[in-house]
């Protein structure tokens, strides 16, 4: 998910080129590319953008321009528009766009309620103990954890996997800058390359699969082009990774209840999400919501049967008399699946409002069909398709992806996962490309930097180039319808 954006480079300019296109709602009945009140709502969401941007200089937060700039737009079209007599198409299409964001929020909601679960229940500090304690070497850590980024971000999100991994390098590598920033890098490769081939990976794929245009099992087309997009950075990193073995430290962890029966519940609601669209023609999002509802009675279970646990544990510790125990157990509080949801990163979902209602109105407006036929008919597909891969390196690629889904280009199936790619795996060329990178920036203050990951920038666009190549190679029979 995107975070913190401290990038000004040319943003006018790639503005124009990407931003200005609509979310999900059609182009209106009056097109307004070219009238003074079109004009103000392009500079507007171009100026709440650039205040995002400067998130972290300004310390405000990244919801507030976006969430104005979005009102102020849709009124500006409802004003044009009552004026016209056309009141309730501007409200239809608002409602629309509205519906379109509703369920990614609620889908993102369920996602996000179960991974804090999980981490209240301890079962990321499980496995990051587990990592220390094993007491491996720079090298094989160095690849641990990049490998574990790849695996886990399909499941658990890029940005909260990079920041458990990042925990880990921190706490075993202590001061070692220059480990710790080249680790840093192949983490935010990997969580980015490996949630570009699921829906459950980054919120871009989860909008290509609720959209409908490419099925769950499609993503997995790009396994091994995502795969090459972090294998082949870390390769040539890991020459400079020193074979040396830090000092192991000890961290006593341990599983809260039910931790494990979490995760298999929330396996379970992706299951049903994924049959709910596949079986049955459904949204995700219902099956998501049922799998909150298996969260909460599990909360209610945990909260009922807790006096009973904790007695029994007391009795068992007073009898080996575990002192540390004793303490653990006196600290003991229920589990609350609404304690959980409150804690979801509503300053990202008020920001996904706003970027979704600016882009939308701005596509109703008409600059949908114009920047359709600049981009896709005037340059082609798979060209557009890598440069807007690499624009999302500067900008976020919500708005682009966005872009695209509004833009509904006629391109083959081929070129709807090439954008799934390049949309995820572009933002891993600068540390500010991705809330993965922006995150461990924060994580890692001093150590892993914007120049200390732009000096290997180079080697990430090798990755990126060879995804992108084994992509229209290896799935070249989807280019061709």
């Amino acid at each position: 998910m995107s975070n913190l954006h401290s990038r000004v480079l040319a943003i006018l300019g790639i503005c124009l080129c990407v931003i200005s296109p609509a979310a999900f709602a059609n182009t209106g009945e009056i097109n307004l590319t070219r009238s003074g009140v079109g004009y103000i709502a392009l500079i507007l969401f171009c100026i709440a953008y650039v205040v995002v941007m400067l998130e972290e200089k300004l310390h405000l937060r990244k919801s507030k321009p976006v969430l104005i700039a979005a009102g102020i737009i849709w009124m500006l079209i409802g004003w044009v528009y009552t004026q016209a007599g056309l009141s309730h198409e501007a409200e239809h299409a608002f409602r629309e766009t509205l519906l379109e964001f509703a369920e990614l929020l609620l889908f993102l909601l369920v996602a996000m309620t179960y991974i804090n679960a999980l981490e209240e229940r301890r079962l990321f500090d499980v496995l990051r103990a587990w990592m220390v304690r094993k007491g491996f070497n720079y090298k094989t850590l160095f690849w641990l954890t990049g490998f574990l980024a790849f695996f886990i971000s399909p499941i658990a999100d890029n940005l909260t996997t990079a920041l458990l991994m990042c925990a880990v390098i921190i706490k075993v590598a202590g001061d070692d800058k220059k480990f710790i920033n080249l680790c840093c890098i192949n983490v935010v490769v990997a969580a980015n390359a490996g949630g570009a081939f699921s829906p459950f990976g980054d919120i871009t794929t989860l909008m290509v699969w609720q959209a409908g245009i490419v099925q769950f099992e499609e993503f997995l087309a790009l396994f091994l082009p995502s795969l090459v997009n972090f294998l082949i950075p870390a390769i040539i990193m890991s020459f400079f990774v020193a074979n040396r073995k830090p000092h192991a430290i000890g961290e006593d962890v341990v599983l809260k209840r039910g931790a494990l029966r979490i995760l298999t519940l929330f396996l379970l609601t992706v299951a049903t999400a994924v049959l709910c669209h596949l079986l049955l023609h459904l949204p995700p999002v219902l099956g998501m919501m049922t799998g909150l509802g298996y969260l909460q009675f599990f909360g209610y279970f945990l909260r009922r049967t807790l006096p009973g646990s904790l007695a029994r544990k007391r009795a068992v510790a007073e009898r080996a008399g575990d002192q540390q125990a004793l303490e653990r157990l006196g600290g003991v509080v229920p589990f609350d699946v609404f304690n959980r949801v409150a804690r979801a990163e509503w300053d990202t979902l008020l920001f996904f409002y706003g970027v979704v209602m600016c882009v939308g109105g701005l596509g109703y407006m008409g600059y949908l069909a114009y920047m359709s036929d600049l981009l896709y008919s005037g340059v082609g597909a798979t060209q557009t398709n890598i440069i807007l891969g690499l624009a999302s390196a500067v900008i976020d690629n919500i708005p682009v992806m966005f872009a695209v889904l509004t833009m509904e280009p006629e391109m083959s199936h081929g070129h709807w996962l090439l954008i799934t790619l390049t949309a995820g795996t572009g933002g891993s060329l600068l540390s500010i490309g991705s809330a993965a990178g922006v995150a461990l920036m924060g994580q890692a203050r001093g150590m892993y930097t914007f120049f200390g990951h732009l000096k290997w920038t180079p080697v990430i666009a090798l990755g990126y180039a060879a995804s992108v190549a084994l992509h229209l190679w290896l799935n070249a029979a989807m280019f061709d319808h």
